[in-house]
């Protein structure tokens, strides 16, 4: 039996020795399945991955006719002594390539091929193997747990064991679904890969390679036999494709091909909100064509997944067909920084608290713009979710600037019917205006109680003839509001997104109770 336990074991003890600064960077682990091109072409598609990867799966190990191991081509010294250099582990997949008669073989042969792949390992210093080995079924199902299970006995400890299986979102126990024992095969291997893609595949309809609900019900199918930890997400670098009219397709195509003809040819691209994948109809050569894909937006749906169900991290088939420029952010996505203009940025925390609480959100899957102005219509749409009235439904019309189709009319209705806000002049709102900074103090001073003592404010650009006095006074007294070193309070500055976020993180932190 491996000593997996002693290893982690070790490992806890080797965190609590590099101290804080070791946990501080730990993260998810990222994988993936090396497999089209030559030898050349490996060592490039790594490279282009920005240091993100702690695993590749090179294919380096197929089988022969006869069950035996077959080391192909692109094995390459020199490749796996320059990822060990970067601290990236090389764990070789062993395939059948989808045939049957060859997986069959395989497994009535696994006694030999066990030690044929134990010997390789050490022989090319590899750091285990990957098991992929797919399209056998219900009846191989002893065998194939058998063969892990011997394998986990004869590979050394420090070398781990992955198994890819089919996602499986109804839980089907027969034909290629029923091979894999998921409970035994999470005993006798570090981690399994799960191929949460090919929902839609070559020769069938059109749809999605990797719809988000397919992805998140495979997980949770597989969750209900293997513990999370042990769980590695597939993410596809691939799309489909279908012409219209015609009587077979679903012939797959790298990302960057596809996001190649989608630039090349007249094309209507879409990101179809129920899969959360892209779908693009694409003009070429008199015919219409059907491409559904992945982009960085669907990725990180994908991803956000890895964060819900706390899995292990998360894998890729495969490099080098993807837009390499996902990488630029890849690691943070998959620790769950989703955001990529916020990661350095001074508010980041208070943002992530109101993206935690439900109070703001992103421009975007990717953006938050913390450095553009915040509008008036989103102040008051900010305000009703602080105050728990964001779901209650308005039928007035208080502002002739506000029509019942504006994306925020119901939440200004509300925070005019509970006294937050009021008109910049008669019946009219601007909406699409930036808020001041004097302006926000009354509203959110019409919001809080008045549960705070007189404070005589020594602001230079604030006096008690100002409309706005006793707002800032007051946001000032709680803290809520602050001046500039130079004494000055600025009343008239428009108000940034990201200064918005402080400033509701402070009224949360501090418990401040509402008017109501």
């Amino acid at each position: 039996m491996r000593k997996a336990l002693i290893r982690e074991i070790i490992v806890v003890i080797c965190i609590l020795a590099m101290g804080f600064q070791y946990i501080a960077h730990a993260q998810k682990i990222n994988t993936g399945y090396i497999y089209f091109g030559d030898k050349s072409k490996y060592e490039y598609a790594v490279n282009n991955t920005n240091d993100s990867l702690d695993t590749v799966y090179p294919s380096y190990f197929d089988i022969d006719q006869y069950g035996n191991l077959k080391i192909t081509e692109t094995l390459d010294k020199d490749f796996i002594k320059n990822m060990h250099n970067k601290g990236i582990k090389v764990v070789p997949f062993i395939s059948n390539h989808w045939d049957r008669s060859l997986g069959r073989k395989a497994l009535s042969n696994r006694y030999n091929l066990v030690n044929q792949i134990a010997e390789a390992i050490e022989k090319y210093d590899l750091d285990g193997v990957n098991i992929d080995i797919e399209n056998v079924t219900d009846v191989d199902k002893e065998s194939y747990t058998d063969f892990v299970k011997r394998l986990s006995e004869n590979i050394s400890g420090d070398k781990e064991i992955s198994v890819a299986v089919a996602a499986n979102p109804n839980g089907w126990t027969r034909g290629w679904h029923g091979s894999y024992d998921y409970e035994k095969l999470a005993i006798y291997s570090d981690y399994i890969f799960l191929m949460a893609y090919d929902e839609s595949y070559i020769g069938g309809p059109e749809g999605p390679v990797a719809s988000i609900s397919f992805v998140e019900k495979s997980i949770k199918e597989l969750l209900k036999h293997v513990d999370n930890d042990k769980v590695i997400l597939g993410i596809p670098f691939y799309g489909r494709y279908w012409k219209v009219g015609a009587s077979y397709g679903g012939n797959g195509s790298s990302l960057k091909s596809i996001e190649e003809t989608v630039k090349k040819y007249p094309s209507d691209v879409v990101f179809d909100e129920e899969s959360k994948s892209v779908k693009a109809t694409v003009y070429k050569d008199d015919e219409t064509y059907i491409y559904w894909y992945e982009n960085e937006q669907s990725i990180i749906e994908k991803l956000r997944l890895v964060q819900k169900y706390d899995l292990k991290g998360s894998g890729s088939w495969s490099l080098g067909q993807e837009n390499k420029e996902i990488w630029n952010y890849y690691s943070m996505w998959l620790d769950g920084e989703y955001l990529v203009d916020i990661y350095n940025h001074w508010a980041r925390n208070s943002i992530y608290s109101m993206i935690d609480n439900e109070i703001m959100n992103g421009i975007s899957s990717m953006y938050f713009a913390p450095n553009n102005n915040l509008t008036r219509a989103q102040a008051a749409v900010i305000l009703t979710r602080l105050l728990g009235i964001d779901d209650e439904y308005i039928t007035s019309n208080s502002f002739n600037d506000v029509s019942i189709d504006y994306w925020a009319y119901n939440e200004i209705e509300l925070a005019k019917k509970y006294g937050l806000i009021n008109g910049k002049e008669k019946n009219k709102f601007y909406p699409d205006a930036p808020i001041t900074r004097e302006e926000i103090s009354a509203m959110l001073s019409r919001l809080i109680k008045d549960n705070y003592s007189d404070y005589n404010m020594e602001f230079s650009d604030v006096n008690d003839k100002m409309w706005s006095y006793n707002y800032i006074n007051k946001m000032r007294n709680m803290n809520i509001l602050n001046g500039y070193e130079e004494g000055m309070f600025y009343p008239n500055r428009n108000l940034t997104r990201a200064e918005m976020a402080t400033i509701v993180d402070r009224i949360l932190k501090y418990n401040i109770e509402y008017k109501k």
